[in-house]
């Protein structure tokens, strides 16, 4: 089920809330949502010490337990990193983060898992402008997935992180260096279904 069904304009549902609240953000007509990422957006915790940045616009829900959530998203890419993901966060030094993201002049799939400070992990490039991402929960265990056209599937990342049964899930749009980019949501759908191996999609 799309849950973007349950939206309209520029009313919330009471379930779902904004950490860092832009100041253009709607649902279209066709239940898209649209974005406008701030100038310098981002979350991530630099290993070397020199930037922790927790800045933007992330709309989440709360979920407990297992989960799938999928969704198809368009960046208008213009600067490096400027990038829509999905996001899952226990606090805040635990979190991680799949995108489509604007990387070496090239509209790529990145990761950045957060276990007190953030790896960055690039997954590749993508060839079409609207990919699909996917993650999912089984445990203390994540699947990170990519698709371009829905139905064939790349696994981008398979981690564990201790966190607690309760997180907050959503999705994010960012421009870490540039003055900011529109981010499109097509859809997003959420169940409590996962795979018997999250490894795969079945």
């Amino acid at each position: 089920m799309n849950v973007f069904e349950r939206f309209s304009g520029k009313v919330l549902p009471a379930d779902w809330s904004w950490i860092n609240e832009p100041a253009e953000w709607r649902f279209d007509d066709s239940k898209s949502l649209q974005i406008s990422a701030p100038s310098q957006a981002d979350f991530f915790r630099d290993p070397s010490g020199a930037a922790i940045k927790s800045s933007a616009p992330f709309l989440h829900t709360t979920l407990q337990g297992d989960f799938t959530i999928w969704t198809r998203v368009r960046v208008d890419m213009k600067q490096p990193y400027d990038s829509g993901c999905l996001m899952m966060m226990a606090d805040d030094t635990h979190w991680a983060k799949l995108c489509f993201e604007y990387f070496e002049s090239t509209p790529s799939i990145l990761s950045v898992v957060t276990r007190d400070t953030s790896d960055d992990c690039i997954s590749g490039a993508m060839d079409v402008s609207n990919p699909y991402l996917r993650v999912a929960r089984a445990g203390n265990c994540f699947a990170f997935h990519y698709s371009s056209d829905g139905q064939h599937w790349k696994l981008a990342r398979y981690f564990g992180m201790n966190v607690p049964n309760q997180l907050k899930v959503g999705v994010v749009a960012q421009s870490p260096v540039g003055e900011g980019c529109a981010v499109t949501f097509d859809a997003l759908t959420i169940t409590n279904h996962v795979c018997e191996d999250i490894r795969n999609v079945e």
